[in-house]
């Protein structure tokens, strides 16, 4: 059984890559011969999925324009939130409410490449054979941006949080509408459903191989441009 809906989250004002994201929204931004959005489009895409929802908020109509050039063969719709940020897992909500099964969701601001077209995949699987909500995470040795203190830890596939944690969320995570059964806000936090998920023993994840790039700053936009990286 293979997943056929996505989402990405491109709603963030990206203030900390200013003064970039003053003229450009953060996911449009080129690293190689793709920009970040993209990137995560193809690694979708690539995987199967047949149904992309993307949620804008920043300079939209360039994330609008920019889809409507291309020509995706999967189905990709826009979930607006101009007037109203909702944070990671509002924006998640208010966006897949139509998708009656489970789903990828990434967050472009990691540099996707097709070296994680398998790591996706094994994810999938891991979804399917323990029905329950997944994350990639890498060990924050493997970050190229030392500063990272870790999100959670990982025994097994068994995902916690700890006082000191040894892996970072790289923005991938598969997940279905149940997730969100005794939220009652509108704007929340995707932490809020991570910490319910592993209070109940419901989060499982896979360790991600892959070298660790995350534009979180226009200082580590510099430091990775450095690198040429090419695809």
């Amino acid at each position: 059984m293979n997943i056929k809906h996505g989402m990405i989250l491109a709603a963030g004002l990206g203030k900390r890559m200013q003064p970039i994201t003053l003229k450009i929204p953060k996911p449009l931004i080129q690293i190689g011969n793709k920009n970040l959005l993209e990137r995560a489009i193809d690694l979708l895409i690539n995987h199967g999925i047949e149904e992309i929802v993307i949620n804008v908020h920043h300079l939209p109509e360039q994330i609008k324009d920019f889809i409507n050039s291309k020509k995706y063969k999967a189905k990709i719709t826009i979930s607006d939130e101009q007037d109203m940020l909702l944070d990671t897992g509002g924006g998640i909500l208010h966006a897949t409410r139509s998708f009656k099964k489970p789903f990828v969701a990434i967050n472009p601001d990691t540099l996707w490449s097709d070296a994680y077209h398998n790591e996706l995949k094994d994810l999938e699987d891991l979804y399917f054979k323990k029905e329950k909500p997944c994350l990639l995470l890498v060990n924050k040795n493997l970050s190229f941006d030392s500063s990272f203190k870790g999100d959670f830890n990982l025994k097994g596939v068994a995902i916690s949080r700890d006082n000191n944690n040894e892996f970072i969320f790289t923005g991938l995570q598969i997940l279905d509408e149940s997730v969100f059964s005794f939220i009652k806000d509108k704007i929340f936090s995707m932490n809020k459903i991570w910490d319910y998920l592993i209070e109940n023993n419901s989060l499982v994840g896979n360790e991600s191989k892959q070298k660790f790039y995350h534009l979180n700053t226009k200082e580590m936009f510099d430091k990775i441009l450095n690198l040429k990286i090419t695809d």
